[in-house]
Formats: structure tokens, C-alpha cells, sequence
């Protein structure tokens, strides 16, 4: 049997899962590490403690392979993007790892909204002027650490930085490049004039590279740690959301892929660059002819998680011995659809898309006294559903009507959700099997690389069973009377957004 790892490097652990050469799951390991934060809105990772992580899982997983038996054939990375760190000459780390979640830029973004190359830089870049992106994040470190930027040789993120640790070579995929707000899709190149808005120099980035390259010939101390072959190739692979569109099989127009984890996406992929002139939704180049176009939303399973710390009695969950998750499922089958009527926006992370506004603040709307806690777990349910939908919206309205929604994340194991989202969206909703989408995908592209697979497309072979949910008609028209309300009150609530967030971070307690 000859083998495959990929490895999933995500904002607070790191995943690899191991295949066989039909990309059949053997196994997997976890590693997680600290996501650094405080009230001025910082969202920082230590980037030497990731490298020990992704060290920990890939030995771990070759240690499960029989390679005495067998082949380690490649090592594939999916990764989170839109991070930033600052570099000394001899590539070490001046600053910790500044991740998408990080927002102490927002007043650059607002600011530079209103600039007039805004519009030229978005039809260059795909990518909004929002907190996430280095683009804004390196204009913030300009302005508020010109010492510290004037110290720093080269600015990378936490994949061309893995990389330089693993192999020397500093290089990034284009997908995690374009993602950064200084890539030009049109030229496939660094953007001149959004490097010289940023403050950065080509020659301070990563040379930019096809996601199927391979690096070869692992620092020997790094091999011998890791276990493995020296020559093994480690494939550089895409970001976290491109690989799940892959990863779900969801790689034609007519197929949208909606992922809810802690945060949540909705992608649909395309053979050319697709810019919306109303600027809601994002457009990054993966590979070749092949791109992506969609919203990534900031709220998602944390929502729920909130909802359920703070709603679920503890002391039924103490009583039945199950699980809070368990219960608060059960609980909200028992309200209707649009819980008598409360509405709830789950914007308690500040929003990306459809809002673009790191200010934006979570709210129930319609609370009555005969709102119980069912009503309000359940409309926490469909809030984090409705905003989906808004952004799934957007992307029907620019890349046409699809044929299905495929779906994956932590969700799914919750089978009122699941159906709620189909009844939202008013769409079939499909769900496979394995929830490791982006790892599946990282390892098609390696399979790719290594002339196993002749095209990308051949990952709806090696995807396995698939449950799908069919709209229900009675819940369906009670959704499509609320969606419209739930987007009025986010306009009419959208102006008292920065109001409400500069009151909180004054009375804001420190770092925790």
C-alpha cells in the first residue's frame, strides 16, 4: 500500500489525515495551539508553535503508515489564509502570525473604501478592503509600527513561512496569493500599484507558484524529526476554502459548496475571473483556469456554540446525561419555523460578507414575553441560515441559478440543521459522508501533481456516500416571508453598528 497525508493547517490546530493511494481515509491526527486575542480586536498565532504542530501530526501519520511496506507518495497543505508576518533577513518571525480573524485594521478598510482607487483596486485584486486582508493589514502596520516594518526583509504567511522551515524555499500558491489583496488576477502577478498602496516591495514577497508544485529535499534535521523520506514531495496546495470546493466535488458553476465551521463560506467555482460590481463577494484565482467567487462569513458554528453555552439548561443536560449539542437540537424541533417570529442577526464576530463591516454587532429582533428559549435557539439557527442565504444570494444573482448545494462542516452532524438550510435556501442540499473536505482536496491536487489523476475533476470518484435534503414546501413559505424582514433590519441596524462597537471597547475588559 503506498500513501498520502494531507494536512489541513487551521486557526487553532492543524489536522493531517491519511490516505492510501485511492484517497481511502486510514486515519488522523490533531494538534491544536493558542489563537491570541484582546479587546483592541488582535487575532494573533505563535507561527514556531503551528511548524511543531504540522511537525506533530505529519510524524504521526507517516508512524501509522507501513512505509516498510509501502510509499510515502506526497505530503499535501491546505491552510487558512490572509496572514501576515514580518520577517527578518534571515527569515525569522519579528511578529507572531496576524490571522483573517484579526480587525484592528477596520479603520484602514473604512478609509480606504472611500479612496479613489478603491473600485480599480477591487476589479484588479477580487479581494474586498476589509480588516482580513494583508493588503489593509500591512497598511496598518505601516502607520502604527513603521520601526517594525522598516526592520522587515520579507513578509510572508503561515504556509511560505512553513515551507522555509521545512525546505528553505520561500514560494506561495497562487491561491493563498490572491487572496492577499496584492495579486492582480488579470496578470497573475503582484499588483504594482496595491504593493506600492501597501508599503511592500515584490522582492519582500514569496515567488508565487501553481498550487500542484512540489517541493523536494526536506532539511535533513527536518526529515529525520518527521520521519521520512528527504526527497518525499510536499505539494503546496490552495487555501482551506478552495480545497473544500474540491474537496466536495464542487468544481463546475452549476454546484455552490457552503462550509460551516467556526466561521462559514459560500464558493462556487469558474473557469475565468468573475467581478462583482457591487463588491459583496470575493474573487481568487486557484490554479489555471480555475477560480472561485463567493462570501466567507465570519459567523457561524461559534454562534451556535454561544448559543448553546448560554441557552441550554445545564441542568437538563446534567439530568438526561447527554450532550448540551444533543439537547439543543432536540429543543429547537420543538419551536415552528421562524420561531413565533423572532428574528436573530449573528453578526457577534463583526462581518464580512454580505456586510464588509468589522462592527457589525449580533441582535434579536421581535422578542416578546412569550418568546421562550426554545424559540430563541432555534432563531439563533436560522439567523446564522438567513445570513448564508443573503450571501448565497449574491452569488446566484452574479454566476446563475445551480442545480445543488453541497455542504460540509461540523453542522452536519446536526440533522435539523441540515434540513433547516435546505428550507432556507430553497434548494437541495447535498452532504457527503467525510467531513475532510479540504484535506481531500489538497491531496487531489497533489495526486495531480504527481500524474496519478489527469484532471481535478476526478475528485467526484473518490468522494464517498452522499445524504441529501429536499426542501420542504409548508417551511419553505414561511422562510421566504422572513428573509426579506431579516435584510431590512440589518439595513436599518447597520448605521448604529460603529456606535455600539466603539461604547463596547471602551468598557472593554482586557486581554484574555
Amino acid at each position: 500500500m503506498d500513501y498520502l497525508i494531507g494536512v489541513d493547517v487551521g486557526t487553532t490546530s492543524t489536522k493531517a489525515v491519511l490516505y492510501d493511494q485511492h484517497a481511502q481515509v486510514l486515519d488522523s491526527f490533531k494538534a491544536g495551539y493558542t489563537l491570541y486575542r484582546d479587546a483592541s480586536g488582535m487575532a494573533e498565532q505563535d507561527p514556531t508553535a503551528i511548524v511543531t504542530a504540522v511537525k506533530t501530526v505529519i510524524k504521526q501519520a507517516a508512524a501509522a503508515a507501513d512505509l516498510s511496506q509501502g510509499k510515502l507518495l506526497a505530503v499535501a497543505f491546505s491552510s487558512a489564509n490572509q496572514s501576515v508576518i514580518l520577517l527578518d533577513d534571515q527569515h525569522q518571525p519579528l511578529t507572531r502570525s496576524i490571522t483573517w480573524a484579526d480587525t484592528r485594521a477596520r479603520g484602514v478598510a473604512e478609509r480606504m473604501r472611500r479612496h479613489l482607487v478603491a473600485k480599480t483596486l477591487f476589479s484588479h485584486t477580487g479581494t474586498p478592503l476589509h480588516p482580513m486582508s494583508p493588503f489593509t493589514k500591512l497598511i496598518w502596520l505601516n502607520e502604527n509600527q513603521p520601526a517594525l516594518m522598516a526592520k522587515a526583509a520579507y513578509v510572508a504567511d503561515i504556509k511560505s513561512y512553513l515551507f522555509w522551515e521545512l525546505f528553505h524555499t520561500f514560494k506561495v500558491d497562487i491561491s493563498i496569493a490572491s487572496c492577499t489583496g496584492l495579486f492582480n488576477l488579470h496578470t497573475s502577478d503582484w499588483d504594482d500599484q496595491a504593493l506600492e498602496l501597501a508599503g511592500v516591495s515584490a522582492a519582500q514577497l514569496p515567488e508565487i507558484v501553481s498550487g500542484t508544485t512540489q517541493a523536494v529535499g526536506l532539511v535533513p534535521a527536518v526529515a529525520d524529526e518527521l520521519g521520512i523520506p528527504a526527497a518525499t514531495p510536499f505539494v503546496y496546495g490552495a487555501f482551506d476554502g478552495a480545497l473544500s470546493n474540491l474537496g466536495v466535488g464542487a468544481i463546475k458553476q452549476d454546484t455552490v459548496a457552503i462550509t460551516i465551521g467556526t466561521s462559514a463560506a459560500v464558493r462556487v467555482a469558474t473557469d475565468h475571473p468573475v467581478i462583482d460590481p457591487q463588491e459583496r463577494l470575493f474573487c481568487y484565482a486557484i490554479d489555471e483556469g480555475f477560480y472561485v467567487v463567493g462570501g466567507p462569513i465570519n459567523n457561524g458554528g461559534d454562534v451556535f456554540q454561544w448559543a448553546v453555552e448560554h441557552l441550554v439548561d445545564n441542568s437538563a443536560v446534567a439530568q438526561n446525561g447527554g450532550d448540551a449539542y444533543d439537547l439543543a437540537n432536540q429543543v429547537i424541533e420543538t419551536a415552528p419555523a421562524g420561531a413565533h417570529g423572532l428574528l436573530f442577526h449573528p453578526f457577534l464576530g463583526g462581518e464580512r460578507a454580505p456586510l464588509w463591516d468589522a462592527n457589525a454587532r449580533g441582535s434579536f429582533f421581535g422578542l416578546t414575553p412569550l418568546h421562550t428559549r426554545a424559540d430563541m435557539l432555534r432563531a439563533v439557527m436560522e439567523g446564522i441560515n438567513m445570513n448564508i442565504a443573503t450571501v448565497f444570494a449574491a452569488v446566484r444573482e452574479l454566476v446563475g441559478e445551480p442545480a445543488s448545494v453541497t455542504a460540509t462542516g461540523g453542522f452536519a452532524q446536526s440533522a435539523v440543521w441540515k434540513q433547516m438550510m435546505a428550507d432556507i435556501l430553497n434548494v437541495p442540499v447535498n452532504i457527503p459522508a467525510s467531513f475532510e473536505s479540504g484535506c481531500l482536496g489538497a491531496i487531489t491536487m497533489a495526486m495531480k501533481s504527481l500524474g496519478l489523476i489527469d484532471d481535478l475533476s476526478a475528485v467526484t470518484e473518490l468522494i464517498g456516500e452522499v445524504e441529501s435534503y429536499q426542501p420542504q414546501a409548508a417551511a419553505v413559505a414561511t422562510y421566504q416571508e422572513y428573509l426579506p424582514l431579516f435584510k431590512q433590519v440589518e439595513e436599518l441596524l447597520s448605521p448604529a453598528y460603529g456606535v455600539i462597537a466603539q461604547l463596547q471597547e471602551k468598557e472593554a475588559p482586557g486581554t484574555h
